[in-house]
């Protein structure tokens, strides 16, 4: 089973980043617009479509709000593996940013290269994007 690690600084606070990353129905439009084009709930299912034409059905295991983590599985589409699991995490970091860590579980080994190439890609936007997001105020 191949694991795929990625883990970047956002310059914007722990709270923030989790407002978007919780809200799983919205990726295209809170975590990383233009590299995923659409998001879809179907009962406890995202359906995920990349700007690249991929369509992934993900199985939302779980939103953890204490730890700030959210974990799914692939469980169809276009592109599905034999196994893929995967979770991302928000943590404090130094100074009011985020430490934003996203891990991946995959077989066959062969789809850790292209799978790992997505998550660089949606990696970069992800932090862009965060680091953009304005500071919410006390609701």
């Amino acid at each position: 089973m191949a694991h795929i690690h990625k883990e970047f600084l956002i310059n914007n606070s722990p709270e923030n980043i989790w407002d978007a990353l919780r809200e799983v129905g919205a990726v295209h439009q809170r975590l990383a617009p233009g590299f995923v084009t659409d998001t879809r709930m179907e009962t406890d299912t995202r359906i995920v479509t990349f700007a690249n034409g991929v369509v992934v059905h993900e199985l939302i295991v779980d939103i953890d709000e204490t730890a700030r983590r959210v974990a799914y599985a692939v469980v169809g589409g276009s592109m599905t593996p034999k196994h893929h699991h995967a979770s991302m995490q928000v943590l404090a970091d130094a100074e009011g940013r985020s430490r934003f860590v996203w891990t991946m579980d995959v077989t066959p080994d062969e789809l850790a290269g292209p799978i790992s190439e997505m998550a660089e890609q949606g990696a970069r936007i992800m932090q862009e994007t965060l680091t953009a997001t304005p500071v919410l105020t006390d609701r």
